[in-house]
């Protein structure tokens, strides 16, 4: 089987210039990512200077949200598109199947490509309800699973019928995994799902509890696909108790929660330190991290990236 880290289509022969996000996996370089949510209105200048802001830290790329938890922002692809045009940094676009049928996802993904959007991060999405909105119906046309297989069949040359689209796509396909899952037998077999519907790569959930992450990464190494881990650096303990209560997938463990509340005043630096000790248990282990900031402390984040990036 080719080496689903190497780019074989016909722009393969053309790159040059500083490694991308694909090759830097395929060389074993840890890499560093960090979240940067659209905004809810028409001003995009906040989140292009927190993108600068990265790069200037030494981040290898930036993931970019379609609208999570549910609450409407500006669409993935168009903050993509800014970013890399004024930034000049790679993006990783979140694209969820919640909002679209695949005739939305195919029309979606060819602009995407034309517009030099590549990598693309498969998931299925929060429910409408969850952001407030009780008169909105989630499509789910697509799963997960099936928008990975659009994407495959799209670098294949077809469109999700089989059709030929006339060239080959070169998309540099994620998907999401939880290590957090108890039992995590269902998410491994979900895992093995997904690569062999064509995922290159894949970006967790965020992780708080090592004995976890490390049995995790032993049981998904079969896989032989890069995993970038997610770290969210915890702000205080009534933050922690929030997520790990109302959010869907995210585990806190006590002990993590009790270390906050004892830190009191100083827990956003407690946070920052457990989000260190993260970072160094995934070096040797996992392919990078992929920082979530909280509160939009994108100043925080940058510290990070830059010593994981050191």
């Amino acid at each position: 089987m080719d080496d689903p880290l190497i780019s074989t289509g016909p722009e393969a022969a053309l790159a040059t210039g500083p490694l991308t996000l694909r090759e830097k996996l395929a060389v074993g370089q840890f890499v560093v990512s960090v979240e940067i949510d659209p905004p809810v209105g028409l001003d995009a200048r906040r989140a292009i200077r927190a993108a600068a802001l990265m790069k200037e830290a030494g981040a290898d790329a930036v993931n970019v949200g379609d609208s999570p938890t549910a609450r409407v922002r500006m669409s993935p692809w168009a903050l993509c598109l800014l970013i890399q045009r004024e930034v000049g940094i790679e993006t990783v676009m979140h694209y969820t199947t919640r909002d679209r049928n695949a005739m939305a996802i195919h029309s979606d993904m060819v602009g995407c490509h034309a517009l030099g959007v590549r990598n693309v991060l498969c998931l299925r999405g929060d429910p409408p309800e969850l952001g407030g909105y009780k008169d909105v119906i989630g499509v789910w046309d697509v799963s997960a699973v099936g928008l990975v297989r659009i994407l495959k069949l799209l670098n294949d040359g077809l469109d999700w019928t089989g059709r030929p689209i006339g060239r080959q796509a070169s998309f540099f396909i994620g998907a999401a995994c939880n290590p957090n899952a108890d039992p995590l037998g269902p998410e491994i077999r979900l895992m093995r799902r997904k690569v062999e519907a064509g995922a290159h790569f894949f970006v967790s959930q965020n992780v708080f509890d090592p004995d976890r992450l490390e049995r995790f990464l032993e049981q998904a190494a079969p896989f032989k696909r890069p995993i970038i881990v997610g770290v969210l650096p915890l702000h205080s303990y009534e933050h922690a108790q929030r997520l790990h209560r109302e959010v869907p997938g995210m585990y806190i463990p006590e002990d993590v929660r009790e270390r906050l509340r004892r830190a009191g005043p100083d827990a956003p630096q407690e946070g920052k330190a457990m989000a260190r000790e993260v970072m160094e248990l995934c070096r040797g282990r996992a392919a990078g991290v992929y920082l979530v900031p909280t509160h939009g402390n994108y100043d925080l984040v940058a510290e990070l990236v830059a010593e994981g990036k050191g």
